[in-house]
């Protein structure tokens, strides 16, 4: 496919992700992830789904603490494993050729934590000679963990459970980069996004002054099926068109507001055209 070959020549990696990877643990509540699995599994993933739990004991806890307990669920997983592995919840959809898609760090690197699939509010931090981009992500909606990354987030669920408890919301998933990086560890974001997400406003976030929704700033290609954000509407090309092309402003004015590449970060970095040459060509594409 056109955008896989053009995807290899503007990122460092000659390392499939379908090549790299334990396997894929889908974090689910009651959704259905017939479909995401599916083409998962085409694409040549071990896939396994990790269900949300529902014991009577849980009633009162946060939706947040409820997920969290769910990646717990995947970081013992994952802190076990011989390779790095995909955690996506079940509204990801990823785009066409995933698989082929370039792994985002180097993987003979042993200080990396996580590297995100998907980003929300990212910005990045430095990127080297090879490509890869170190940086920051608010989401956990698709990532890849390390066994070394994964044993230090089951640390960080103990102590969100010590200090905020179960019952409160905690937007934990902005904590992940500062946590990992506190243990000496790197993590990594994207040239562009491997997918959407495609779910439907989360009240708890709205609650708590934090946006609703969140999508894709830029993608690979095109994705793999329609979200759900789109599929619960009439009219759902023009639902998702609208969406993407939402995301895709919102996008190029954190480029040039300089949210995306901080001014202090590109001041004081060594090599400021290397960072800027990422952060404006990841924006130079035809796919919303």
């Amino acid at each position: 496919m056109d955008f896989i070959a053009r995807a290899a020549n503007q990122t460092p990696s000659t390392y499939r992700l379908v090549d790299c990877l334990s396997k894929v643990l889908i974090i689910a509540c009651k959704e259905s992830t017939d479909l995401l699995e599916e083409v998962l599994t085409k694409e040549g993933f071990h896939v396994e789904v990790l269900r949300q739990e529902h014991k009577p004991e849980y009633q009162n806890f946060s939706r947040s603490y409820l997920c969290l307990m769910n990646h717990r669920r995947a970081w013992e997983q994952a802190a076990t494993a011989s390779k790095p592995t995909l955690i996506i919840e079940a509204d990801f959809v990823p785009v066409v050729g995933f698989g082929q898609l370039p792994l985002p760090f180097n993987p003979s690197q042993n200080n990396v934590g996580i590297s995100w699939l998907y980003t929300c509010a990212p910005q990045v931090y430095s990127v080297s000679a090879e490509g890869y981009a170190e940086g920051f992500s608010a989401s956990t909606v698709a990532y890849i963990i390390t066994p070394q990354g994964a044993k230090c987030l089951i640390d960080l669920a103990e102590e969100t459970r010590e200090k905020k408890g179960a019952e409160v919301y905690s937007a934990w998933d902005s904590g992940v980069d500062n946590f990992l990086r506190a243990k000496k560890l790197k993590n990594y974001i994207p040239f562009r996004n491997y997918g959407e997400h495609g779910g439907l406003p989360n009240l708890e976030h709205y609650k708590n002054g934090l946006s609703k929704t969140h999508r894709a700033d830029v993608l690979y290609g095109k994705l793999a099926f329609l979200p759900l954000y789109a599929a619960a509407e009439k009219g759902e090309y023009l639902k998702l068109l609208s969406a993407r092309f939402e995301a895709r402003l919102k996008g190029i004015a954190r480029l040039a507001t300089g949210k995306f590449l901080r001014i202090r970060v590109l001041q004081g970095s060594k090599f400021p055209a290397r960072m800027l040459s990422f952060a404006i060509r990841r924006q130079l594409s035809m796919y919303l």
